[in-house]
């Protein structure tokens, strides 16, 4: 089976879009090698962390010159016809995008959604942006043989406000990165710390440094204590209030902003945090959550939406709107070390759902049954 790909994530992007799309092609490619795997790649890419093979794994760019030039509008519906010479089986585009005329495609096809937040929270979204979006979403969803869905709330989401009929959405999960999921050494990830210069304990967050994340609450809730707080992540315009706010209040001796990370550092600052905080307000799954929990560190979030189902039952949840309840489950879980011990124990144990070969055998099961669907 040859199944085409929409890869411009998986080469342009560093962070959450391109990090599931190279964690799905890496498990299906290692647990299924006798299907072949076509990265259709709009132009030459800018990260380097999935490298095609050229057999099993193929990265395709536009066939001429023309379309070489004109890249984006390539994605968008001429991609089609280099597919199809190609002789796929099946096109998955990666993030809620497939291209016109799809539906007359010679081969079947399937969409990932992540999260419907610009319809959820369109708060959080320029109006002109929602419109795009929505247009682009609702497109895929209609005209996808298949709508995979990232969790049981993304599926709930599309259900209602694309109107999908849900039997033809499948929740198929998301692993993250294997470096999570082994023990560095314990010298090894001190030097890691020392190199970021974190103290011994200490708090991590990780996510882009935008009003989305959430960010303000947590520094609200830490203000008056002796807590240090590791953030990992990408600074927006919001960076400005962040770092106003600790200014403000004389914090800069406790925050510790890490903008540009390695993974094999950031694997060793979770396994040495205390706790990871993740004040987020809404997410589509949360990858920073599994990423915690497989290297044993107890996690807090938001009570609603799709955490409990990504943090399993041993995680702490709590209003991330209300600084005191923030406050009251750091200290403790700083505090208890009975918790914190239960919390890493059971939580390694709910995250083996999210292991390799689990979502990559759900995900091939929906190929299969889709080609051989009469």
């Amino acid at each position: 089976m040859k199944i085409g790909y929409d890869a411009k994530r998986i080469f342009h992007n560093a962070t959450g879009l391109g990090n599931y799309s190279r964690d799905m092609i890496r498990i299906l490619s290692a647990t299924y090698p006798e299907h072949q795997y076509l990265l259709y790649n709009p132009k030459p890419g800018k990260i380097d962390r999935l490298k095609p093979d050229g057999s099993i794994v193929q990265e395709h760019r536009p066939n001429s010159w023309i379309w070489r030039q004109l890249n984006s509008l390539w994605r968008q519906g001429p991609i089609l016809k280099q597919a199809d010479k190609d002789n796929i089986d099946i096109y998955h585009g990666l993030s809620g995008e497939l291209p016109r005329g799809i539906d007359s495609a010679n081969f079947k096809s399937v969409v990932t959604i992540h999260d419907l937040i610009f319809v959820t929270h369109p708060e959080m979204y320029k109006p002109a942006d929602r419109k795009i979006y929505f247009n682009k979403f609702k497109y895929a969803a209609d005209q996808a043989d298949v709508v995979i869905a990232i969790s049981e709330q993304t599926k709930a989401d599309i259900t209602q406000y694309l109107g999908t009929d849900p039997s033809k959405i499948k929740v198929v999960y998301q692993t993250c990165h294997p470096l999570f999921k082994s023990r560095i050494d314990p010298e090894e990830a001190k030097q890691i710390r020392y190199k970021h210069a974190l103290p011994q304990e200490f708090i991590i967050t990780v996510g882009t440094i935008e009003p989305r994340k959430n960010l303000l609450s947590l520094l609200k809730a830490v203000k008056d204590s002796n807590y240090h707080v590791a953030a990992i992540g990408q600074p927006t315009k919001y960076f400005k209030e962040v770092s106003e706010y600790i200014a403000k209040n004389g914090m800069k001796d406790r925050m510790h902003f890490i903008h540009d990370i390695q993974l094999p550092d950031l694997a060793a600052l979770y396994q040495q945090a205390k706790m990871m905080v993740y004040p987020s307000l809404v997410e589509g799954f949360g990858i920073p959550i599994i990423e915690a929990l497989y290297t044993k560190t107890p996690v807090i979030c938001h009570e609603k939406g799709v955490f409990p189902e990504a943090a399993g039952p041993s995680s702490v949840y709590i209003d991330m709107n209300n600084i005191k309840q923030i406050r009251y489950a750091i200290d403790k879980v700083w505090n208890d070390r009975i918790q914190q011990h239960n919390m890493t124990t059971d939580g390694l144990a709910f995250v083996q759902r999210f292991n390799d070969d689990v979502i990559a055998r759900d995900m091939m099961n929906v190929y299969l049954q889709l080609v051989n669907k009469k």
